[in-house]
């Protein structure tokens, strides 16, 4: 098969990448369930980006809602330790050859799964403070990302920090799944699963403690960095309830109480009395207040966690704090994320939204052929667009002066990078 007229079409580890001849030199940097990403150079504009291809987007109505909502998240992400979108293409030149489609998001040097060694107080306290201030804004948002891990934190030479992945993000009003987050950072009541994570009612409880769970796998991540060592380390799910609980000690009759699962109950009080363990003798390199916030996140009960709003106001981030940091996203609109579409609903609605002008072409052709897709429908994807985007676009440039000077500071004898950083 040929590429279309101005594209190049190559095979990289097995995947058919076929991308505008302005993107060159094309290096896999990444590989998932759900999608591959390259390295590539924009010989337009001399500009390192990363493009994203999706698995088989359409390959079926969940495949293609799964898109949808990955296409949606990082449009609506305006925050400098987010990852947002910077361009949408298909290779596709009618509706019925679309399907595939590439995301086009800015370049970054690695991830912390790559950045070894034990890392200085000053870079620890940098990158968790990023990570908090793009959940803050995520949460915010109404979004709860359920996956968060070294893997999905990206970094760059400078030690700038962007939350990748919305794979499996999910509005707080959504109905979830148990299975979220890779094991190891997974949150003990994900595992307990005692509130299944549908918010019912939409009481506050019940939405603060979902978006909890993110907090958890903050304070995983952060043990992480300052040991320089995964701290849960389960071989299946029951060993890494045990894992955690040996580290926070088993919970006494009140949270048992509050566990809807009979099993869970069940093991819980089977469990040995483990004690819990002394957070400074466990963290020997941290500070007091290094200690202190995680033994605020890495609580037990996610009723008593912290969000990452209080979190970013302890002490351990005096002297990091930018009230230009906390930007006020609007509102993410999940109710057509959840519609019941056919499969050829869920491909227009990812075509009219992407704005890109070759997909929304290809949208109106199909439109205009077919009349099957309600006017309702269109008008619904129009007005969520509409309103994300003149929400968000306002937003002020975020590269500010003062938070530059305090990124150089730290970044001036902490640089990140793949060899062994410690120091």
């Amino acid at each position: 098969m040929e590429a279309r007229a101005h594209f190049s079409r190559e095979e990289i580890n097995s995947t058919v990448w076929e991308v505008p001849e302005k993107f060159t030199r094309l290096k896999q940097i990444g590989t998932g369930a759900y999608g591959s990403v390259c390295s590539t150079i924009n010989e337009k504009t001399a500009e390192k980006v990363a493009i994203k291809k999706l698995h088989r987007p359409f390959q079926s109505e969940i495949f293609a809602k799964r898109a949808y909502r990955e296409l949606r998240l990082l449009k609506h992400m305006k925050h400098e330790n987010v990852i947002g979108l910077l361009d949408v293409f298909t290779p596709a030149s009618g509706f019925d050859d679309f399907q595939d489609f590439y995301l086009v998001m800015p370049y970054m040097f690695t991830d912390l799964s790559k950045v070894r060694g034990h890392l200085s107080e000053d870079k620890v306290k940098f990158l968790v403070y990023q990570m908090l201030c793009g959940l803050r804004y995520i949460h915010k948002a109404g979004i709860i990302h359920r996956d968060l891990k070294p893997g999905n934190l990206a970094v760059n030479q400078d030690c700038e920090l962007k939350i990748l992945d919305f794979g499996l993000a999910r509005g707080a009003d959504a109905e979830m799944t148990g299975y979220v987050v890779t094991r190891w950072y997974r949150a003990p009541e994900v595992i307990l699963n005692w509130m299944h994570y549908t918010q019912t009612g939409k009481t506050i409880v019940a939405v603060t403690y979902s978006y909890l769970l993110d907090l958890w796998s903050v304070g995983c991540i952060m043990a992480e960095m300052i040991n320089g060592k995964t701290l849960f380390k389960g071989k299946d799910y029951m060993d890494q309830l045990t894992q955690i609980m040996k580290v926070t000690g088993v919970p006494g009759p009140e949270f048992v109480q509050k566990l809807d699962s009979p099993e869970a109950r069940n093991y819980v009080k089977a469990l040995p009395r483990y004690p819990r363990k002394d957070f400074s003798t466990l963290f020997p390199r941290a500070s007091a207040n290094g200690i202190d916030l995680l033994e605020k996140m890495l609580v037990l009960d996610g009723d008593e966690r912290l969000t990452a709003e209080l979190a970013l106001e302890h002490p351990y981030f005096d002297g990091l704090r930018d009230p230009d940091d906390f930007p006020e996203p609007a509102p993410y609109d999940d109710s057509h994320d959840n519609a019941a579409l056919t499969l050829d609903e869920w491909k227009l609605s990812a075509m009219w939204y992407s704005e890109a002008a070759v997909l929304r072409m290809i949208f109106l052709q199909k439109f205009i052929q077919q009349s099957a897709l309600s006017l309702a429908l269109l008008m619904q994807t129009h007005r969520a667009r509409f309103q994300q985007t003149s929400a968000t676009d306002r937003l002020p440039p975020k590269r500010r002066v003062a938070k530059k000077r305090t990124r150089y500071k730290i970044a001036k004898y902490t640089g990140c990078n793949q060899q062994t950083v410690a120091g």
